[in-house]
């Protein structure tokens, strides 16, 4: 196999049908492009106790398989620390004391860049950071010498996106997401990141991140959502949106991920015989509208 491409939930609550159809979407890809197919769990923000043994349950009961041991993001804390480590002796980061209020209050200034961080901390004296660091925990930032960042997309195209110092280390001393991710894929050989367009602007950050790091950037497939009839982004409140929910409800596994392949195009075949029909250039580009469906 050459390279590889991955689902990487975070284990906040069970998987919906827009997050099984997206997993469906990044193991297609990936295994009719002869690359491996690894499943890590970001699990260094909020986690519900269930969740993350509900969700692998989830993603093999649509039939999905992965080619290493699973990956959680806590239990590699020490190659986050190495790599901003890396970064700090080239200079490259900063502390940054502001709180969330004062920089939103910041960014709507006229003068910043629509979703950037407007370089508060960036030019702070060492008698400003000692004071500072008696009131308030400090982030680590990275220090950018560019705004912006462009990505090439299978779906959207070229992307051009905002790249700031955004916050590599948040202030309780967890590493931020655009950082794990970023060390997660290079250590892992994932060549192809396969998730839903909502990320698709931290994707140029990530970019840029991984050339400073000496990592070389993924392909990115950055696919439509599944939406909910008010045209929101599909989530747990929506109602029956889970396997569990649907099935209680008496609609069959079988049938919720004959859902999900209708809502692509595709039969309602296993994953493993989706391969020899997939075509990416076929797969619809609109959102999808997810209607609960009738026992």
């Amino acid at each position: 196999m050459t390279g590889a491409g991955r689902y990487a939930p975070s284990p906040s609550g069970d998987l919906h049908l827009g997050n099984l159809r997206t997993a469906l979407l990044a193991w297609l890809f990936a295994r009719s492009t002869s690359r491996a197919f690894v499943l890590r769990i970001e699990d260094l923000d909020r986690v519900r106790q269930g969740a993350e043994e509900r969700q692998i349950a989830d993603l093999r009961a649509i039939g999905l398989d992965w080619d290493d041991p699973i990956v959680r993001q806590s239990e590699r804390l020490d190659r986050y620390a190495r790599a901003v480590a890396s970064l700090q002796e080239r200079g490259l980061t900063y502390e940054c004391f502001c709180t969330r209020r004062e920089i939103a209050d910041a960014a709507s200034a006229p003068h910043a860049p629509p979703g950037a961080y407007p370089g508060t901390c960036h030019e702070l004296s060492e008698a400003d950071r000692e004071r500072l660091r008696l009131q308030r925990a400090s982030a680590l930032r990275l220090r950018a010498d560019m705004s912006e960042f462009a990505v090439q997309d299978v779906f959207v195209g070229r992307y051009v996106g905002v790249v700031d110092d955004f916050v590599l280390v948040r202030g309780d001393g967890t590493p931020a997401y655009n950082l794990a991710v970023v060390v997660d894929d290079g250590e892992q050989g994932i060549d192809q990141v396969v998730r839903g367009d909502d990320l698709l602007s931290s994707a140029p950050r990530q970019a840029y991140l991984a050339g400073l790091l000496g990592i070389a950037a993924p392909t990115y497939v950055h696919v439509p959502l599944a939406l909910n009839d008010r045209g929101e982004r599909l989530a747990k409140r929506d109602g029956a949106v889970t396997l569990d929910d649907l099935q209680s409800q008496g609609v069959s596994t079988g049938a919720a991920y004959a859902l999900i392949t209708q809502s692509l195009g595709l039969p309602a075949l296993p994953p493993s015989d989706l391969v020899a029909v997939f075509d990416p250039a076929a797969l619809p580009r609109t959102p999808w509208t997810f209607h609960p469906p009738r026992p």
